[in-house]
């Protein structure tokens, strides 16, 4: 018997009851409000293709999205960005630890998962979708208030970005 929502359009509905009301992002880092959201477009765009057809509005819309990400990605200091992932990895293990494990695992080179064709990888070699807890674990990581906090302009993740960007230029 068909069921009238699936599992993913479960997690949907969690990560849809999500919300920034009480914060004020336009206090956030730009860099990293713009890798926050980016994350979340990924993460919607991969539960939306398990929930929806392919080809339903919703994943055109994402997809829309996510291609010009690829370019905006480029764009000023949110080129440096992956490096600076890798870069706490090395110089600022407990900061890198304290990530959500999605950006841990997405931008750690030495780490399998990427995005491919838009949806979260976690394993390229791994052809079964990314389980209903795996996205549980994202979206919880993702709005977990001390992470939020993390996000804004003057935070101690903030000011190692900075210290990161002075040995760029």
């Amino acid at each position: 018997m068909l069921q009238e929502k699936n599992e993913y359009q479960v997690v949907l509905d969690k990560l849809y009851s999500k919300s920034l009301v009480l914060e004020s992002v336009s206090d956030f880092n730009p860099v990293f409000y713009f890798y926050f959201m980016d994350t979340i477009a990924h993460v919607d765009f991969s539960i939306c293709i398990l929930a929806y057809n392919y080809h339903n509005v919703r994943n055109k819309m994402n997809m829309e999205y996510l291609r010009w990400r690829i370019d905006e990605e480029k764009v000023g200091d949110k080129a440096y960005f992956p490096e600076f992932i890798n870069w706490l990895k090395e110089n600022h293990r407990e900061k890198f630890d304290s990530l959500p494990s999605l950006w841990r695992n997405i931008y750690d080179v030495s780490a399998p998962a990427s995005y491919r064709s838009f949806r979260i990888s976690q394993h390229p070699d791994d052809t079964q979708p990314n389980s209903v807890s795996s996205f549980n674990k994202w979206i919880d990581e993702l709005f977990d208030l001390k992470f939020i906090r993390s996000l804004y302009k003057e935070s101690s993740l903030d000011a190692i970005f900075q210290e990161f960007l002075k040995t760029k230029n």
